[in-house]
């Protein structure tokens, strides 16, 4: 029998080596990319991965206004929102939501696929999304 580490010692927040990946939604199925995209944020596909760590990657998403739906989630979907107030519940269809925030629509997806735990906030600052092609972080991809 094999093993796959070589040392028994913890690996440290220092020693933890973040990478960039850079995910093309243009004509993808939202829920075909979203799965990739939280489970790089989370760091599984790392093999040094331990879930007390918060090891992930950064994901930079472009071309988000171009995500699709299956189905008659395009007419169907709603995105809720409550204030907290009385009669403080806000609803806005896909739709809308595309042609305003298309990138909510990819944050509000992996938010709900990731652990809710205290890693959540800290992953989910290192997912860029643009709703185009331009972005900030091409610097690290060229």
């Amino acid at each position: 029998m094999t093993h796959v580490t070589t040392s028994t010692r913890p690996i440290s927040e220092k020693e933890i080596d973040r990478s960039w990946h850079l995910v093309d939604a243009k004509g993808q199925t939202l829920g075909r990319i979203i799965p990739e995209i939280t489970q790089k944020l989370q760091g599984k596909h790392k093999t040094s991965y331990v879930p007390y760590l918060d090891m992930g990657d950064n994901v930079v998403v472009i071309n988000a206004a171009h995500v699709a739906v299956t189905g008659k989630k395009e007419d169907n979907k709603t995105y809720k929102y409550y204030s907290g107030y009385p009669g403080g519940l806000k609803e806005v269809s896909y739709k809308h939501m595309k042609q305003h925030k298309p990138e909510e629509i990819i944050r509000h997806a992996v938010s709900g696929m990731l652990p809710k735990n205290k890693h959540k906030d800290s992953r989910l600052a290192r997912l860029f999304i643009y709703p185009d092609e331009n972005n900030k972080q091409s610097k690290h991809f060229s």
